[in-house]
């Protein structure tokens, strides 16, 4: 039956437009024409540009696009590190109705291959660096369609490699227009991008956001964060990654200034935060822990009130003490390439400040609470579909629903019919829902270590090893024995100058978890990680098998 509400009321272009994060830059450059957008280098040689310009810029980049044949739906493909051709392709790409696939920069020239093929990329811009990769990559693919190559150069970039593209950045969009007509897309179920999960078994799937998501998370980020007008947010956070969790389109929202990173490192980061006025950033768990274990000669004259986001790892307490010694505020928050990066945010209250250290990080190393635009999270038995009781204690799946959930994955549908089984997108995270109404992680299903039949949290144990005061990072995987089916070997990697023995570590573990959670093996050594700073747990899987086939023989 059609409600009287629905009679003669129409839903025209006056009273409805699709809701797209390309309308934050054309706001941001008509209301803060001459507001800085873009800062690249340091000094007075430092590149800038403000909203009026850069929003010119992405016009020209779509212009120059549309004028080699993209069009709505075609792959634009970029390799770059946090430089200011990334965050022009993040608004000019999608200008042109096309969707922009950022690739990891740490890929293997065989992984980008399948990605270009895969992701039927017609056109891809790299940066010198990672021009070998990409020449090797563009030789290994299996498609005989043509791909125009561009070459993003960078006046920071100190390497040798040469060009490999049909023609350079510059020139290429100097050829667009800067008045180009774009609009936005007509349905803001439209992809705008395609980012691909780690492929850490067989090859990874291709996740598909649309218009809607993107926005919906980009103000979700705003409204978590209290992001305030003209924020000034430092890229430490891959571009690649998740589209930078959505923070280009944030801070475009803001008309904020986007600190471009070329390489990750504390003194760069700090000498950036001083120079330009940092006052937001982005990092999983190394990166938070690299700034708190820096010499504190190179901290002297870092702002107070720095606001921090972590996400992967719950912030253990060393962590948050550091932070909090160097005046930074950290907020952790949580999600997968499939929710468009953080999806929950560990909400904090007033009075959390007035607890101990030690009940600080038990709280916020939750993953909290729903983002204020996802319709909900929920920690539910797949089996049944039904929640678990909010006891702390009952384990479950968690699963997101809502606007800041993927379009669904690339060319696979029955992995995309699988994932939202439901009517929920089924992270295969397990967690417990606190009586608080908080999530918390206590494992992927996959990281689950199961000894003489007792579930063992290898977060758990992890928590506990990073209580150590010489303990920079560590991870806790299954390996096999004989007698309990699998035992938890640890791998630290412990910071500079510590005298910590395995024999100590294990002792510390036994003062605070019952004695079958305690690892059995410790092992030292550099953690092997992602280029988003992620610990490959599949790698330490490989190490640990490797120690029992050793001990056995």
């Amino acid at each position: 039956m059609t409600s009287i509400f629905d009679q003669d009321l129409p839903q025209t272009p006056a009273n409805y437009a699709a809701m797209s994060p390309l309308s934050f830059i054309e706001r941001s450059a008509a209301t803060y024409p001459q507001q800085l957008a873009v800062v690249h280098g340091t000094g007075p040689q430092a590149l800038r540009r403000n909203w009026s310009e850069l929003y010119r810029r992405c016009r020209q980049l779509a212009s120059a696009l549309s004028k080699s044949g993209i069009g709505k739906g075609d792959t634009v493909a970029v390799m770059l590190p946090n430089t200011p051709p990334m965050v022009e392709a993040h608004f000019g790409v999608p200008m042109a109705g096309a969707v922009l696939n950022t690739i990891n920069t740490r890929l293997d020239p065989k992984m980008v291959a399948f990605m270009l093929d895969h992701g039927e990329a017609k056109v891809v811009i790299v940066d010198p660096e990672f021009a070998p990769t990409m020449s090797k990559a563009l030789a290994l693919r299996t498609s005989s369609a043509p791909i125009k190559v561009i070459d993003a150069t960078d006046s920071l970039y100190t390497g040798s490699n040469q060009p490999i593209g049909d023609s350079e950045y510059e020139n290429f969009i100097a050829g667009g227009d800067p008045d180009f007509a774009w609009s936005l897309p007509g349905n803001e179920w439209d992809a705008i991008a395609l980012n691909y999960t780690s492929g850490t078994t067989g090859n990874p799937k291709g996740v598909v956001y649309h218009h809607r998501g993107a926005a919906t998370a980009a103000i979700s980020n705003i409204l978590e964060w209290d992001m305030p007008k003209h924020a000034v947010y430092l890229w430490t956070l891959p571009m690649f990654h998740c589209n930078g969790w959505c923070f280009p389109w944030a801070v475009a929202a803001r008309a904020g200034v986007n600190v471009c990173l070329r390489r990750i490192e504390a003194q760069a980061i700090f000498d950036a935060i001083r120079e330009h006025g940092v006052d937001h950033y982005c990092g999983a768990p190394i990166v938070h822990s690299m700034l708190v274990n820096a010499p504190d000669s190179i901290k002297q004259g870092v702002p107070q009130g720095v606001k921090a986001m972590v996400a992967g790892a719950a912030p253990p307490a060393s962590m948050i003490e550091g932070m909090e010694r160097m005046g930074f505020n950290l907020l952790h928050v949580y999600g997968l390439t499939e929710t468009y990066g953080p999806a929950t945010v560990c909400a904090q209250h007033q009075n959390w400040g007035d607890l101990d250290i030690g009940e600080r990080a038990r709280l916020n190393a939750r993953q909290g609470v729903t983002y204020h635009l996802e319709r909900g999270i929920a920690v539910m038995d797949p089996d049944t579909m039904q929640p678990v009781p909010a006891d702390g204690e009952t384990m479950g799946e968690i699963m997101f629903r809502g606007n800041i959930t993927m379009k669904g994955y690339l060319k696979n549908p029955k992995a995309t019919q699988e994932a939202l089984a439901g009517g929920w997108f089924h992270s295969g995270d397990l967690a417990v829902m606190d009586p608080d109404g908080y999530v918390k992680i206590k494992d992927r299903s996959k990281d689950i270590i199961i000894s003489g039949g007792e579930n063992i949290s290898s977060i758990e144990v992890e928590d506990i090893l990073y209580r150590h005061p010489d303990v920079l990072a560590a991870a806790v995987v299954a390996r096999s024995d004989k007698r309990w089916g699998e035992t938890p070997c640890a791998f630290i990697e412990l910071k500079d100058g510590a005298q910590a023995t395995p024999e100590s570590i294990i002792e510390h573990c036994k003062k605070h978890m019952a004695s079958f959670k305690v690892p059995r093996q410790v092992v030292f050594c550099e953690l092997p990680k992602t280029s988003t700073g992620k610990i490959q747990k599949f790698e330490l899987r490989k190490q640990a098998e490797a120690l029992e086939a050793a001990a056995v023989q």
